[in-house]
């Protein structure tokens, strides 16, 4: 689990029957999973390997920002899962560069949470919860999500989902900045992450045509609203696999879907009935990553987004939990892709995370 190791010290009896057992413990396991893998059941989530210069606290968020700030740090608390493959690159393609380490390092205390742990876990507001209420109540939707937080405990910077080392680093660049005249995070990011991609956008057949007027007759699709810009490879990478990917299209089907470029000055109506253009809009709704999904449902409300690197699986799962209405009945959108697998692989289906 992450995490690293529990807030307390076992007697050293019970360490060492736990050592005489883990070879016994480990057999089991392995039979378990062959046993699993031959009756076409997903084997046991492979646990998440946590850098070891992440902090092991009681996870009293209180004490844990008075003892980083003697230091002249601040807090990074990773929200993050089991057999989650967005973590397992955020640990081993992110965090083994020796400069991402080092910086983050220099400037946080890093503490890892698991969305469906059990620890206590004590926030700045004094409340205590366990991990997974404490995460549902902030609303983690994507692992990794990053919080960084300033030394009174108030965010910095969210990041719902992974970044790739590029923006990551260009994300701790900003962090740790802490000048008055520093750009908003969506113009640096652009700037400070420059990426050999088209110089221009991708078009697509589903895209609606101007003029963008997004409010919402009662009867209409659900809305999706895609904020990308130019010389952005991760936008490449969906429109040729993403979008191409046949559960995708599918699912696209059963949206308007809107494509408009995150700094353009191209007219909109939103789904509010306020005239606006794309770079003002995206700036209301805080949209910083290229590229990001927004839906919205008939009333114009926000229902969900994608605002971070997703394969075609994460994609597909993203556009069915807002095309069912699975996001009225199912807060959790971590446990709404877990069903899913499931069901795809009840029906013979294979499930593939990362392609």
């Amino acid at each position: 689990m992450p995490g690293g190791a529990a807030a307390y010290e076992e007697p050293m009896l019970d360490r060492a029957m736990i050592a005489l057992a883990a070879p016994r413990f480990l057999v089991a396991l392995a039979l378990w999973c062959v046993g699993a893998a031959v009756h076409g059941q997903p084997a046991a989530p492979e646990p998440q390997d946590i850098p070891a210069w992440f902090s092991e606290t009681f996870l009293d968020f209180r004490e844990d920002l008075r003892d980083a700030a003697a230091r002249g740090k601040r807090l990074m608390v990773y929200f993050g899962q089991d057999g989650c493959p967005y973590c397992r690159e955020l640990m081993q393609n992110n965090f083994s560069q020796k400069d991402i380490a080092d910086k983050t390092r220099r400037h946080f205390d890093a503490i890892a949470l698991n969305i469906y742990g059990d620890r206590e876990v004590t926030w700045v507001d004094a409340k205590v919860r366990p991990e997974k209420e404490f995460a549902a109540q902030i609303k983690v939707q994507f692992t990794p999500t990053l919080l960084f937080l300033d030394e009174r405990g108030n965010v910095l910077l969210r990041l719902n989902g992974y970044y790739p080392p590029h923006r990551f680093r260009a994300a701790l660049d900003w962090v740790t900045d802490r000048s008055p005249a520093r750009a908003p995070f969506a113009e640096y990011l652009r700037k400070a992450a420059p990426e050999a991609a088209n110089p221009g956008l991708n078009e697509q057949p589903f895209f609606a045509k101007p003029p963008y007027r997004l409010k919402r007759a009662a009867n209409a699709k659900p809305l999706a609203v895609l904020f990308e810009h130019a010389n952005c490879a991760n936008c490449d990478e969906m429109h040729a696999k993403g979008f191409a990917d046949p559960a995708v299209k599918a699912l696209l089907r059963r949206f308007e879907v809107v494509r408009l470029p995150l700094f353009g000055r191209d007219a909109v109506l939103t789904p509010q009935g306020k005239a606006s253009t794309a770079a003002e809009w995206a700036r209301e709704l805080g949209v910083a990553y290229s590229p990001s999904l927004v839906f919205f449902d008939a009333g114009g409300r926000e229902v969900f987004r994608v605002e971070a690197y997703v394969r075609p699986f994460h994609l597909a799962s993203s556009l069915d939990y807002v095309a069912s209405g699975a996001y009225r009945t199912q807060p959790s959108f971590q446990r709404f892709v877990r069903e899913r697998a499931d069901a795809l692989r009840e029906k013979g289906g294979s499930v593939e995370l990362w392609r």
